[in-house]
């Protein structure tokens, strides 16, 4: 059974020490969903994904990406990485905005936690941004959905 890597033998928590492990190269992809109410995806598409605050989709992926470089300041944790890739995608599909990113570095530990947490604020700002056109807005299926390198890849839930 796999134990849990950032509590010490006494119980305590602490930050995993990566100082032995291999530098290699390492993705992870994350995703959130955005449900908008079908009146307010309509609103939307008719102002061209704008909201009074302003662009929705560009200010999202701004946002999403500084929260993958301040991972490390929100979860205890996170290491401080030096981020080489990040990329944020905001499609619609359907009354929804999917939004998915993907974090990539070669260094001793993953970028799952960066990914989920870009993902999670660039979802965060579309509700920050639409929010005067709706309060039932819902945010869910925040997931990883694949990472690579480092002691195993796992895509959708299974390891590989």
């Amino acid at each position: 059974m796999a134990k849990l890597t950032h509590v010490d033998g006494q119980g305590r928590p602490r930050m995993v020490d990566v100082g032995a492990k291999a530098v290699t190269r390492r993705e992870a992809t994350a995703e959130a969903r955005v449900r908008f109410p079908p009146a307010v995806a309509r609103t939307l598409r008719a102002q061209g994904m704008q909201s009074a605050k302003g662009p929705v989709v560009d200010t999202a992926i701004i946002a999403g990406t500084m929260a993958v470089k301040r991972t490390h300041d929100l979860i205890p944790f996170c290491h401080p990485l030096p981020i080489e890739q990040c990329r944020i995608d905001i499609t619609v599909v359907d009354d929804d905005l999917l939004v998915r990113c993907t974090v990539a570095l070669s260094h001793k530990t993953g970028v799952e936690m960066e990914a989920l947490t870009g993902a999670s604020v660039a979802a965060l700002t579309i509700y920050d941004m639409c929010k005067a056109l709706s309060h039932e807005i819902v945010i869910d299926g925040v997931r990883l959905v694949e990472k690579r390198g480092g002691k195993r890849d796992v895509r959708a839930g299974r390891t590989r």
